[in-house]
């Protein structure tokens, strides 16, 4: 599968939204153009950069299905794509010329039932961060996005909605379950709510 290693965690269910100015990278979005289900995965770079290669990838990621691609009068293409489905990289092949993986599809093992208290309680915590992250004046944070009635989606969800690292999205990412990123989230949540309680007082 075409790869497009970034320095982001993209999670189930979230938009990419990037401009494009490196040539092999603009070589992938017109390589996917003519594939009939034009998709590439994502990963995030656990060190380096995304230019030039040279990088540490991580080996979980999603597949990122293109919605829009338009040329830009700069030389650069705007592209947007939707995050689906998660997958797990078996090996890195060479570039050709953008980096290519032969990966796997990762379905959340087990029952995808949660317990429906723990996930009320996460979803509150989550959206409370994200309203007091947004009175700090953080960006990117939209305390009023819905979220699924999915267990699985949802948890993915609620980890793109609360103030978080990226290495804690992909920690959560990285969760073999529904339940499993539950449990994960509601823990990385209490030095987020500390941290943003120590903000509030300054």
């Amino acid at each position: 599968m075409p790869m497009f290693p970034l320095g982001k965690a993209f999670l189930p269910g979230s938009l990419l939204m990037v401009q494009i100015f490196e040539p092999r990278y603009r070589v992938l979005v017109h390589d996917c153009l003519e594939m009939t289900e034009p998709e590439f995965g994502v990963v995030m770079i656990e060190r380096g950069s995304e230019v030039g290669g040279g990088d540490t990838r991580s080996p979980v990621g999603a597949v990122a299905r293109l919605l829009r691609v338009e040329e830009l009068q700069n030389g650069r293409i705007s592209v947007v794509a939707g995050i689906g489905r998660r997958i797990l990289v078996q090996q890195w092949l060479p570039d050709n010329p953008y980096p290519y993986a032969s990966v796997e599809d990762w379905p959340d093992e087990g029952l995808a039932v949660v317990d429906p208290v723990l996930l009320g309680s996460v979803s509150d915590r989550c959206r409370r961060s994200a309203e007091l992250a947004a009175a700090l004046g953080d960006p990117g944070v939209d305390p009023t996005v819905m979220i699924s009635d999915d267990p699985s989606l949802a948890t993915f969800q609620l980890a793109g909605l609360a103030p978080l690292s990226d290495f804690d999205r992909y920690r959560v990412l990285c969760g073999p379950g529904a339940g499993d990123r539950l449990a994960v989230l509601a823990e990385l949540l209490e030095t987020v709510e500390d941290v943003l309680t120590f903000r509030m007082q300054r």
